[in-house]
């Protein structure tokens, strides 16, 4: 009963995904270590093409079975959508392989009886490999919805803000492999024996396929599709690298969208600056590094995720950062007016970045961009308490939608009129028509977010 250990991996995490509701980053964060690279890289394929093909996968197994997805046990429904998923998504895998090793999975996982049916079913997914469940949707919108897996609702929701042309890119965009990105830490940057430059040339030299950012200043791209190895050597060697330098906390893996924030907020020598909603700390690390003269206290409402954002900052030496514990709906712990800028990353739908979180994508419901939009205008009126005159107010959310944006931003100034939208100096393909920023899975190939700054005056 032989499994291989990228696909037992993937089996546990996707397990862990449905029935605890983990989120699959952080499980396979977890797992990396365990695995080598040529496993984890499968892993990790397998993770998020099944969670982002969901939709498509159930309806094919549910022709293919002639049985409701809902009436299985979920390691079957499991080992299902892995083997038809590597069946469809992954040629290089022979069919042979995904089958057995999908009835192996449930042999494993104590069902056995299901080895047979598991065995059947994706046998004849190979006899009718042109089955297309998206083919028989009875109207447009459904058909986007199955041929990109995406919830109706979601799609429907883009349609009305996007148009249908923009809501099928973002959609197909969503299910695209994310690039990976990285920056350098203030310990990389402030007390290593090593400059920036020597460790991109010794990357480079190691097979690492590395790409200026054109959207974060400092961002490195990483093209895994094209890491060779030294004189065509260990096509991995360029990746361990990159994972050395990682837990040496002398570079941080982190969107480019992301790091852009960091930059935005604009930190100077001898400022005080307050993330208001810092976890995990790869904001305030950034913004740490970048003026390590200025005084960064980063806030958050959990114990046990503020004590992750202490462990960032003590791998990074970003020591110019105060961890707080605070609740940011209510009054905040600092003197009125006694910060000169404030970053509010509020917490969101995180509609932007269903490319590294495709299981948000079931999870959300509607009611919770209402909900979350309410929340965010409640932690901007308290955070602006905190922006001295003159100060700068920057909001910036994970999210596409625009009732967690640009109403909440719109919102906020008709209310506080001693604030003023400001401009930023970045580039023109980024900014809205009310000057604040955006960027686009589909059109930039980062995650997307929003971003505004607001003077006090």
């Amino acid at each position: 009963m032989q499994v291989s250990p990228a696909r037992r991996a993937a089996f546990e995490i996707l397990r862990r995904v449905e029935a605890e509701d983990a989120y699959s980053s952080s499980l396979l964060a977890q797992t990396d270590g365990r695995l080598d690279v040529k496993d984890r890289g499968l892993c990790h394929e397998l993770v998020l093409g099944v969670l982002r093909r969901r939709l498509w996968l159930d309806q094919s197994l549910e022709y293919f079975s002639t049985r409701k997805v809902a009436d299985l046990d979920l390691p079957v429904i499991l080992a299902l959508r892995l083997g038809l998923y590597q069946l469809r998504f992954l040629s290089r895998v022979p069919a042979s392989a995904a089958i057995n090793e999908s009835v192996n999975l449930v042999k494993a996982a104590r069902v056995k009886s299901a080895a047979s049916f598991v065995n059947a079913v994706l046998r004849r997914a190979t006899r009718e490999p042109n089955y297309d469940p998206a083919a028989k949707a009875t109207d447009e919108v459904q058909k986007l919805a199955i041929e990109t897996s995406h919830p109706r609702w979601l799609i429907e929701r883009w349609i009305s803000q996007f148009g249908i042309d923009e809501a099928a890119s973002i959609a197909h965009a969503n299910n695209e492999p994310a690039a990976l990105a990285f920056r350098f830490t203030a310990k990389a940057v402030h007390t290593s024996d090593r400059s920036s430059e020597q460790m991109i040339d010794e990357l480079k030299m190691a097979g690492a396929e590395l790409i200026e950012s054109k959207v974060a200043p400092g961002a490195w791209r990483i093209d895994q599709s094209k890491s060779t190895g030294r004189d065509g050597g260990d096509p991995h060697a360029g990746m361990r690298a990159l994972q050395r330098l990682s837990r040496e906390g002398l570079i941080y893996f982190q969107d480019e969208a992301s790091q852009l924030i960091a930059h935005l907020v604009g930190a100077r020598t001898g400022e005080r600056v307050l993330d208001v909603c810092a976890a995990p700390g790869s904001k305030s690390t950034l913004i740490a590094a970048l003026a390590p003269e200025a005084t960064v206290f980063a806030g958050e409402f959990y114990e046990h995720r503020a004590r992750t954002v202490r462990e960032f900052v003590a791998q990074q030496s970003a020591d110019n950062i105060q961890v707080v514990v605070h609740d940011a709906t209510r009054d905040l712990p600092f003197p009125n007016q006694s910060f000169d800028r404030v970053l509010v990353d509020a917490p969101c739908s995180g509609t932007g970045t269903l490319r590294h979180n495709p299981e948000l994508r079931w999870r959300l419901r509607s009611s919770d961009i209402d909900a979350m939009a309410e929340k965010q205008r409640l932690i901007l009126k308290n955070a602006a308490n905190a922006v001295r005159p003159g100060g700068l107010l920057v909001y910036s959310t994970c999210s596409i939608e625009r009732d967690e944006s640009e109403s909440v931003i719109a919102d906020f100034i008709k209310e506080n009129r001693e604030f003023s939208a400001e401009r930023f100096d970045s580039p023109s393909r980024l900014r809205t028509e009310t000057e604040a920023l955006r960027t686009w899975p589909h059109r930039d190939d980062v995650e997307g977010f929003f971003v505004a700054a607001l003077r006090r005056n």
